[in-house]
């Protein structure tokens, strides 16, 4: 078996839990059995056998829908002013300065500590959107999945469900322009995508339950006929794409082919449950109406999206409208699954200056119907068919301490509510991916070994 756990092996272990979030709602005294990596039966409203590991507080593990694992390295080095305004352009151009000096090593290595913080955070799967693909002069490498291959190491050692995205970029803006000196790594065409795509699967066939989906990066880096080459390599399997981040894309888009980016991807492309339109911040009323109603998930990175001044999403709009959501981490400036939803509901109220605007009428649960969302939503953008804690799905779960202050008294969805709102993130004890305790105490078990490599290549980075 490898360090990381991804060759299977036969194992079988017994969670008990006061209370538990199954499919039909919360339930008292949750006996869920683990074989193999995957829930074999869960039984309600007995007691605890001797065998059975005992928690208070039992969820389903989140789905992270939209990372790029080596932009964690970056945190804290963009917050300072520039000469001009800053935006997600100017931020976009550090990025690029940074980019440059990693090696397949450094990504790996950085990957591994963002996604142990993934699990350390709740998240038990990611959507890694994975554009870099090239080596520093912008040549392919040998394998053309050199990085993928370092993105599927780092799942593997820390145990991180994998949904890897590929990335396809050819253009610097609309209309087929030039690619910059700065995007040299991450630079396809149609037929070197498709071998990246093979060789990616490739990468990831050890990986119990990994999923490879495509990414074409936006409507900026690839043309209509592009498009039309690359989706069908997707298969059933997951789209995405990012959309409408910025105001200046859509203004692009509108010059360029006198339509709005989602109105025009809407026309162009058969949108539907395979797609997840990520940020899509900027839609006017009919475009919120014909996304939701496509099947599509809206992947919402709402610390990132306020990192970079992006906007706010139209979200009582799109879920009145009957849409879907997920959340991601994006630019990992920092990795925190509740502070994703804290963010997504407060950045409403601060919009429409009103309280608990993303719950459902008749005095729904806020948490609820955020975590509810988010569950359902990024499970289907990154491929997982089973959702939640049901027999037959995969046994990604995590526990919430028991003697946490703000989960005093709760029960229900106020543990939810309490969870997202008035808690830190500490007051995760426990995560477990495919039945393997990941997170104990709410740290990694790799932790201290991921953090001293990490402190080694970020130092000399810095330097």
């Amino acid at each position: 078996m490898s360090a990381g756990g991804g060759n299977i092996v036969k194992m079988e272990t017994s969670l008990w839990f006061d209370a538990a979030l199954l499919p039909q709602g919360w339930a008292r005294h949750v006996r869920i059995s683990i074989a193999d990596g995957v829930i074999g039966s869960i039984e309600i409203g007995g007691t605890p056998e001797p065998c059975d590991e005992r928690h208070a507080v039992g969820l389903p593990g989140l789905c992270n829908l939209h990372s790029h694992a080596f932009q964690r390295a970056m945190a804290g080095l963009t917050e300072a002013r520039g000469p001009d305004r800053d935006s997600f352009w100017s931020w976009r151009a550090l990025m690029y300065r940074f980019v440059d000096r990693l090696s397949p090593d450094d990504v790996e290595t950085i990957a591994a500590l963002a996604f142990s913080e993934m699990l350390e955070a709740g998240f038990t799967r990611v959507g890694e959107f994975h554009y870099l693909h090239h080596d520093p002069a912008g040549v392919a490498y040998a394998d053309p999945a050199e990085m993928a291959s370092r993105i599927a190491s780092a799942a593997d050692k820390t145990g991180l469900g994998l949904t890897l995205l590929p990335v396809f970029y050819a253009h610097a803006n609309f209309g087929g322009a030039t690619p910059s000196e700065g995007q040299r790594r991450f630079i396809h065409d149609p037929d070197s995508y498709a071998k990246l795509i093979a060789a990616s699967r490739a990468a990831v066939a050890t990986l119990p339950d990994a999923i490879v989906g495509i990414a074409p990066h936006s409507l900026r880096a690839a043309t209509a006929e592009e498009l039309a080459a690359i989706t069908p390599l997707a298969g059933k399997g997951p789209i995405h794409i990012h959309i409408a981040e910025q105001t200046r894309e859509v203004d692009d888009c509108l010059a360029a082919t006198g339509q709005r980016p989602v109105a025009w991807l809407l026309d162009h492309q058969p949108v539907d449950r395979r797609w997840c339109l990520v940020h899509a911040t900027h839609m006017e009323p009919f475009e919120i109406h014909q996304a939701a109603q496509s099947g599509a998930v809206a992947g919402l990175c709402p610390i990132t999206e306020a990192n970079l001044g992006d906007g706010i999403f139209p979200g009582q709009a799109y879920l009145e409208a009957g849409g879907r959501f997920g959340v991601g981490s994006d630019s990992n400036v920092l990795i925190d699954a509740a502070q994703e939803l804290r963010l997504f509901e407060y950045s409403q109220r601060l919009a429409v200056r009103r309280r608990n605007v993303l719950a459902p009428e008749g005095g729904g649960s806020t948490g609820g119907a955020l975590f509810s969302g988010a569950l359902v939503g990024g499970a289907q953008a990154l491929g997982v068919e089973m959702v939640g804690l049901t027999v037959g799905a995969s046994a990604d779960l995590i526990s919430l301490h028991a003697d946490y202050l703000s989960l005093a008294g709760k029960q229900g969805d106020a543990l939810l509510d309490a969870w997202i709102f008035a808690c830190r993130a500490d007051v995760i004890d426990c995560v477990w991916r495919r039945g393997r305790k990941r997170v104990e105490r709410g740290r990694h078990h790799a932790r201290e070994a991921i953090v001293a490599r990490y402190v080694h290549v970020i130092e000399r980075l810095c330097d």
